[in-house]
């Protein structure tokens, strides 16, 4: 079952790392747009529909990463101090009693806010002649399907937890910084550096 967990946390590592690329884009886009319209005085009507699809579709294809390596916010203040088998107990029930119906939910009127956008092509209605938003709604159902596979192996997690005492392995990834042990490891190195001039 390892096997199985880590598959689909690797899949949506890679999802969301190939999504995270749309920072780069939007930030290009912007960086453009702001010269465009204050150097050469030729803005483009199109730019902030593009940008919120960007920044939207980011935000949604990075929910599953953001699942599969437990990065989602949670009330840590009293969750770390319960054992493996209490943790799992609660993730357990909050999955079952809201974060499927809402992933559900959120997959089937995706699905149909989507189609409706592509049976009539609709465009965005910010500028005159919009950029098409069909394409940008299909994210929705999409991101929603890759949430639940991502939130049935949790599920199944929990379940290995509550068996077994302990969280089974998770696919690893890059962290954020910890500055207090960062600042520990360069006092370290200083510490060696002293010790092999004298």
């Amino acid at each position: 079952m390892q096997k199985l967990f880590l598959a689909v946390d690797r899949f949506n590592t890679r999802i969301g790392h190939f999504f995270a690329w749309l920072i780069v884009a939007l930030t290009a886009l912007i960086t453009w747009e702001v010269f465009s319209r204050y150097a050469l005085n030729k803005p483009h009507p199109w730019a902030f529909d593009v940008q919120l699809m960007f920044y939207g579709t980011l935000f949604m294809m990075a929910g599953a990463y953001t699942l599969a390596a437990n990065g989602h916010v949670r009330g840590d203040i009293l969750y770390g101090f319960f054992s493996p088998r209490t943790q799992a107990f609660f993730d357990l029930t909050l999955y079952i009693v809201f974060f499927i119906p809402g992933i559900v939910a959120l997959v089937w009127a995706g699905w149909r806010y989507a189609g409706e956008s592509f049976a009539i092509r609709e465009h965005s209605s910010i500028t005159a002649e919009g950029p098409p938003i069909y394409p940008f709604k299909a994210v929705i159902p999409v991101a929603g399907v890759l949430l639940m596979l991502q939130g049935a192996v949790e599920i199944l997690r929990c379940i290995v937890c509550l068996k077994t005492g302990e969280w089974p392995r998770r696919e690893e990834d890059v962290e954020e910084v910890d500055v207090d042990k960062l600042k520990a490891m360069v006092r370290h190195h200083e510490e060696d550096i002293e010790a092999h001039s004298h």
